[in-house]
């Protein structure tokens, strides 16, 4: 095993350490901590069950960040102690385990810094996904169902909540679109490097002669809207279309029109929900993603200098940000970051972490650099 300098190894994990601390604002945390389980003792809290499970997830994700402070500043200083007492007794399990520990902490910092880093004017607001398929046929609905899965178990392996909010299937597999929630703070900062074109390469399963296919899908990714964002949209902008909620290949799923429709008339937005059980609960989701598009338009026109979180995407050649190359070898690269791994299959199955932490790096330097 390699020599390490410990104490010049530990020296860099305290002063990351404090950059994050004075990044973070600890009094901060502690204050809102304070409020927070003040609003969250009070007996009539659940008679706005929205509003409560919205100061309950924020309390505890801002007891989590306190406590991921305080755990990585007891690690550091317990590190410093196994290293002495090993040295002290030449006892060469006590400094393998330190080595272990050493990059375990690192690792812990580097993800913590990660996190410091969403500052955006959304970016502690859970997010809305939104998954289409792009050029390339059957391949690309597969594709599409493919990415929805993969985002869904990144989700579920960090304990994020996920509710699907729209589903359409095209005819022979896979989806036309679809729409789900992340009900998580910083869903938003989070997934928001995600957006953009995503394109597969690999062997069609959809093709009887064996050719390689090259399909492409779009994600977007918009901030949730939130009740102090005061977005009205007047009656007369909106068409209200109602349907029958669909399954794969088309079949109706149930037997009332439940399904809903919403066309913003001004901007031609339309989105549909239709996975709740009745319309006027289709109508209240649909509405709420409208506004939440709606923001992104209003935010925009006010400063012209941001730039569109979910962008103009077109899901077709030229400009994807993302390739997920099945054969004829096995490689995820984004193209923004060069961030790229070999094993495909660990990556559909929602191990993106490693990408989203390099999405989020790489905006932050070309946020500085542009101002």
């Amino acid at each position: 095993m390699a020599q390490i300098d410990f104490p010049a190894e530990i020296r860099a994990l305290r002063a990351t350490y404090s950059s994050i601390e004075n990044v973070s604002d600890v009094e901060a945390i502690k204050a809102d901590i304070a409020e927070l389980s003040e609003m969250a003792g009070v007996p009539d809290l659940w008679d706005d069950p929205a509003a409560a499970q919205k100061i309950t997830s924020r309390l505890s994700h801002r007891q989590s960040e306190l406590e991921r402070l305080t755990t990585l500043a007891a690690r550091i200083d317990d590190l410093e102690v196994l290293v002495e007492l090993g040295q002290d007794e030449g006892d060469e399990d006590s400094m393998a385990e330190a080595a272990k520990e050493l990059e375990s902490v690192r690792k812990s910092l580097t993800d913590l810094e990660v996190v410091t880093l969403l500052s955006g004017e959304y970016d502690e607001r859970e997010a809305v996904v939104t998954i289409r398929a792009g050029a390339g046929g059957v391949d690309a609905a597969d594709f599409a169902e493919m990415l929805m899965r993969m985002y869904l178990r990144w989700a579920e392996r960090h304990g994020y909540p996920t509710t699907v909010m729209d589903t359409s299937y095209a005819e022979e597999a896979g989806l036309k679109s679809a729409t789900f929630e992340v009900k998580a703070p910083y869903a938003f900062g989070t997934l928001s490097v995600e957006a953009g074109t995503h394109r597969l390469v690999r062997i069609s399963p959809f093709d009887n002669q064996g050719r390689r296919q090259t399909s492409f899908a779009a994600v977007e990714v918009i901030p949730l809207i939130e009740q102090t964002d005061s977005i009205e949209i007047p009656d007369n902008e909106i068409r209200v279309d109602v349907f029958r909620s669909s399954g794969p290949g088309g079949q109706s799923v149930n037997t009332t029109d439940s399904a809903v429709r919403l066309t913003h008339i001004p901007t031609g937005i339309v989105v549909s929900m239709q996975n709740e059980k009745s319309q006027l609960q289709n109508r209240a989701a649909a509405m709420r993603v409208l506004q939440s598009r709606l923001l992104l338009v209003k935010k925009e026109q006010e400063d012209a200098e941001k730039k569109a979180f979910a962008g103009d995407v077109k899901a077709s050649w030229g400009d994807q940000m993302r390739s997920y190359v099945l054969n004829p070898y096995q490689m995820v690269k984004d193209l923004r970051t060069e961030h790229e791994v070999g094993n495909t299959s660990a990556v559909l199955d929602g191990d993106i972490d490693d990408f989203i932490d390099a999405g989020i790096r790489w905006r932050t330097e070309n946020r500085n650099t542009a101002s």
